[in-house]
């Protein structure tokens, strides 16, 4: 047993004796934070002699418990060459480099940096920690972090744990280059949303990853935030309909404003408005205006108000030529959409539906008026009926009118109706050997004026008048012509002059003039035979013979002798029997007419009670012209 354990302890000397000094384990840099505990190891082999730490090149000691320096020293089993270096607590100082140094050996380990962190403060937010904003105004959030933390923090902005973008980060540096301050600039126009909304700065390093927050909130001033609404929103015309404005605002409402259509409505302060409902609301929006110490803030709403069709523009005159097409415009106005019909007038057959009407390629036949007519609304109210004309632009369309016949050598007219668009040039009479347009020439003379309203659409209208004085034979047998032109072409017709006789006339005024002197004779008989068989009775019986335009001297006459022969007998009536008398061209009576209704004349018909009447002798002239 003795010899092996010699042999083992032989050969250990041996390695012992042969292997030079040498670093087992050598320190490496290392972090820590300010306040804790740093620890450098080194472990040496082959060495017993002095070890020592270095700090950046200042010798240390090689004491164990380092003298001079109280929070460090060396621990570790000496023997087996462990020699680690410790500090606590840690601090800004003891960031430097050490070595660790076997000076026997000449052995120096390689060097190992200390770094010392030092975790940020709690930031700080300007004006915190309640910030005043106005909303709708682009604000700054400063936050700033002070000290000597190390490494230098970076600051960060968070609203309900999401990070903030838009920050800008700012570092102030001390003359001896260490951090002196940093700072973060957060640019945010706010809302009234964000008023009592929290935001937190955070100060973040390697130090203290998690890092340090400090949190601000929101108080935020505004303009009014305003609500309008109107009940009921759909309404007839002529219901009374509320507005309400609710609005919030910091700091409080100062003030109501309402308006319809941009002009402020008289009298309404508050924050409710009752109107009646009219078609003006449609398009005229109601509006309230909220005010506070910050600003004002208005909303507007429109009614959708049901009423009746209200028209906006009539259909205007149209003129057209022959064969072109024609158009008319009508515009109602209402809610619900009116339906608009058009028609011609006098006829109920609906040509179109819609604000316009096309009629194409017209013709004289279309000439007329037009209407544009639309049904009232739900409620009853409104609709209607607009009308225009429709002027056809053709040739002159001319008629003769009836002329009297004339006596020869005495004075004559003829007359023609003329209907133009557009009107004519002339209108130009012509016989055999001339033609007149205006003025006189010779026997002739011309006169134009307008004339009665025609057809509707037949354009203006002149009658033309041809006057002859002396007419001559040939006047009666020769044909006269009247013509016109406009620009689309000339329209005439021919007018014949009729001749009257002379003898006619006289027999026909004999015999009126017979008529009349008997018909007086008879009256006057009649009148006698009465007044003298009332005197001669006394009685209260009375004849009445009336003659038409006497009345009331009849009547007066008759009164008074009621009045003086009241309570006697009456006497017989007298009747007189007459038949309707005509004096013929022979001188014969007869019941006809011979001057065919030139002049009418009616008899004399018998009385057949007191109230009747003797009908008087009428006349009828022809007149100057008769429209066909």
């Amino acid at each position: 047993m003795l010899v092996p354990t010699l042999l083992v302890l032989f050969f250990c000397l041996r390695g012992r004796a042969g292997l030079s000094p040498h670093f087992l384990q050598q320190p490496e840099d290392l972090v820590v934070l300010l306040g804790d505990e740093a620890r450098l190891p080194c472990a040496l082999g082959a060495y017993w002699g002095l070890v020592q730490w270095t700090k950046d090149g200042l010798a240390l000691g090689g004491e164990r418990d380092l003298p001079g320096w109280s929070r460090y020293w060396i621990s570790g089993n000496a023997v087996s060459g462990q020699h680690d270096l410790h500090i606590r607590p840690v601090e800004l100082e003891d960031q430097a480099s050490y070595e660790c140094q076997a000076t026997q050996a000449g052995l120096r380990s390689r060097p190992a940096q200390l770094h010392v962190l030092v975790p940020p403060e709690a930031p700080q937010v300007l004006g915190g920690p309640s910030v005043s904003l106005v909303a709708g105004i682009p604000a700054n959030l400063t936050c700033r972090s002070r000290g000597d933390a190390r490494p230098t923090p970076e600051l960060l902005w968070f609203r309900d744990g999401v990070r903030l973008d838009g920050a800008t980060f700012h570092q102030t540096l001390l003359k001896e280059g260490t951090t002196g301050s940093v700072e973060s600039i957060l640019s945010l126009t706010p809302s009234s949303h964000d008023d009592g909304a929290t935001l937190v700065c955070r100060a973040r390093s390697q130090a203290m990853p998690a890092g340090k927050d400090t949190a601000v909130t929101l108080s935020l001033q505004y303009p009014p935030v305003v609500t309008l609404s109107a009940e009921p929103q759909t309404v007839q015309e002529g219901e009374k309909v509320t507005f309400r404005c609710q609005a919030t605002a910091q700091p409080p409402v100062t003030g109501y404003r309402w308006a319809k259509g941009g002009s402020p409505v008289l009298g309404a302060r508050g924050p409710m408005l009752v109107v009646v409902a009219d078609a003006s609301f449609l398009t005229a929006p109601v509006s309230c205006e909220v005010s506070n110490a910050v600003g004002s803030a208005n909303r507007s709403t429109a009614l959708d108000v049901q009423f009746g069709p209200i028209l906006q523009a009539k259909p205007k005159p149209v003129s057209v030529d022959l064969g072109n097409d024609a158009f008319f415009t009508c515009v109602w106005r209402g809610n619900p959409l009116p339906r608009v019909t058009w028609t011609r007038r006098g006829d109920a057959q609906v040509l179109a539906s819609g604000p316009t009407l096309r009629l194409p390629a017209v013709g004289p036949e279309d000439a007329g008026d037009y209407v544009c007519k639309a049904e009232p609304g739900l409620s009853g109210l409104g609709g209607g009926a607009a009308e225009a004309r429709l002027t056809v632009n053709a040739p002159p369309v001319v008629t003769a009118l009836h002329s009297a016949p004339a006596f020869l050598r005495g004075p004559a007219r003829l007359q023609c109706l003329v209907f133009a668009s557009p009107a004519p040039e002339a209108v130009i009479w012509s016989w055999d050997d001339g033609f007149l347009a205006a003025g006189s020439r010779g026997r002739f003379l011309v006169e134009t004026f307008p004339a009665p309203e025609g057809r509707g659409g037949q354009g203006p209208g002149l009658i033309s008048v041809l006057h002859i004085s002396g007419t001559q034979e040939s006047d009666f047998s020769r044909g006269f012509n009247c013509s016109a032109r406009n620009r689309l072409g000339e329209g005439g017709t021919r007018v014949s002059l009729g001749r009257r006789d002379l003898l006619p006339m006289v027999r026909i005024v004999a015999g009126v003039a017979a008529v009349a002197m008997t018909l007086l004779t008879i009256i006057t008989g009649v009148v006698l035979c009465c007044w003298r068989h009332s005197k001669a009775s006394f009685s209260n019986q009375k004849n009445l013979v009336r003659i038409l335009g006497s009345s009331d001297a009849s009547s007066s006459r008759g009164h008074e002798e009621e009045e003086t022969g009241n309570g006697e007998d009456q006497g017989p009536i007298v009747h007189t029997d007459h038949s309707d008398l005509v004096l013929d061209e022979e001188g014969a009576l007869e019941a006809k007419d011979p001057t065919n209704g030139y002049y009418k004349v009616r008899g004399v018909s018998p009385p057949s009670s007191p109230d009747s009447r003797v009908t008087s002798l009428q006349l009828k002239s022809p007149g100057i012209f008769n429209l066909p």
